[in-house]
């Protein structure tokens, strides 16, 4: 009983503050990763806050820098926290944080886009991925802008596949984007921001823009504001094809955004069978096809992609098709040409 007290009762000791770490470690934050973090205590424990009960909770923090969310997270009671942090400025400041809570911290001099997370924590704290309580494993985090994209993308494509940091079950994310990107998460179906982003994250995941930050509470501040974002998997995905293709299928609908949507489909299919291809494909998967990829709902999208499939059951190459591919042999071919009729002048 003693132990339980003392773990819910742990405070970090008085230690230096984020600005005093930043200017003893000579931190400067480097301008083409956005690494911008915030010093304002009360945000960050509200972004932490966010993430839900983390009492006794695992956790995982993406690009914790000079540890601002760090500290947050280990107030909050958690039985372990694990940091990957591919800056080796912030590991001082860090080994700083770990120094001062004996076993809660667990630093890794490491790439988030590369880290195997599905080996990080006990296997105990597996669930099925039915339950409807998640794991308590949570994963947060104040993302560089340059990579929070292109891992939410590789996030999304785990929870379809079940593995990596949801190997554990359905683990849920807290995590900072431009407010642009995090509107583009959430945004409704007819949205201005409705995106292909829109689209994949939410076919996998419940999501919720839960608040927005000023720039002007981020060091160095940003031209733009900062919106935190949380998910969580849905036990059934709205879409039950692989990812790859709806993926596919997502991308080329909004290839022309402002254009019909039959403008984008169409470049699913080659040039020869173009026109009679997409008419079938929308007229099976009953899509109006004079709608604006924007206003095309994740039940209009699963209709697609679902007679998409069949068709490339049908032909096996199509899903290979590629039009950009394309496009690239038909400039090489324009240019062959072109040499060999300069040869003979």
């Amino acid at each position: 009983m003693a132990a339980a007290g003392k773990l819910s009762t742990f405070r970090l000791p008085p230690l230096p503050t984020i600005r005093e770490i930043i200017k003893l470690l000579r931190l400067k934050a480097v301008k083409q990763p956005s690494q911008n973090r915030s010093a304002n205590l009360k945000l960050i424990d509200k972004i932490v806050r966010k993430a839900g009960n983390l009492t006794n909770a695992y956790v995982y923090e993406v690009g914790p820098g000079p540890g601002g969310i760090t500290r947050s997270i280990l107030n909050a009671n958690v039985a372990e926290l694990l940091v990957v942090e591919k800056d080796t400025r912030f590991i001082p400041g860090l080994q700083m944080l770990s120094d001062a809570a004996p076993g809660k911290l667990r630093i890794v001099h490491g790439d988030v886009l590369t880290f195997k997370v599905e080996k990080a924590f006990p296997e105990s704290l597996k669930r099925q991925w039915e339950d409807a309580d998640p794991p308590n494993i949570h994963i947060i985090g104040n993302l560089p802008f340059s990579v929070s994209t292109p891992l939410i993308i590789k996030w999304l494509e785990s929870v379809s596949c079940r593995d990596g940091p949801f190997a554990y079950g359905r683990t849920q994310l807290t995590l900072t984007f431009q407010k642009e990107v995090a509107e583009r998460l959430t945004a409704n179906t007819g949205g201005k921001q409705r995106s292909r982003l829109s689209v994949m994250a939410q076919y996998l995941c419940s999501v919720q823009h839960v608040f927005t930050i000023p720039g002007r509470a981020f060091v160095p501040k940003p031209e733009v504001d900062v919106g935190v974002v949380h998910f969580t998997p849905l036990i059934q995905p709205k879409i039950e094809q692989p990812f790859k293709l709806v993926e596919k299928v997502v991308q080329n609908a909004f290839q022309f955004r402002r254009k019909y949507c039959h403008r984008g489909l169409g470049m699913l299919f080659p040039e020869a069978q173009r026109v009679g291809s997409t008419g079938r494909l929308l007229q099976w998967a009953d899509v109006d096809p004079t709608l604006r990829p924007s206003q095309l709902s994740i039940s209009h999208f699963k209709s697609l992609c679902d007679v998409y499939r069949r068709m490339c059951d049908e032909d096996p190459n199509l899903f290979a098709y590629n039009f950009r591919d394309e496009l690239k042999q038909r400039k090489r071919n324009t240019q062959e040409t072109d040499e060999e009729e300069s040869h003979r002048v």
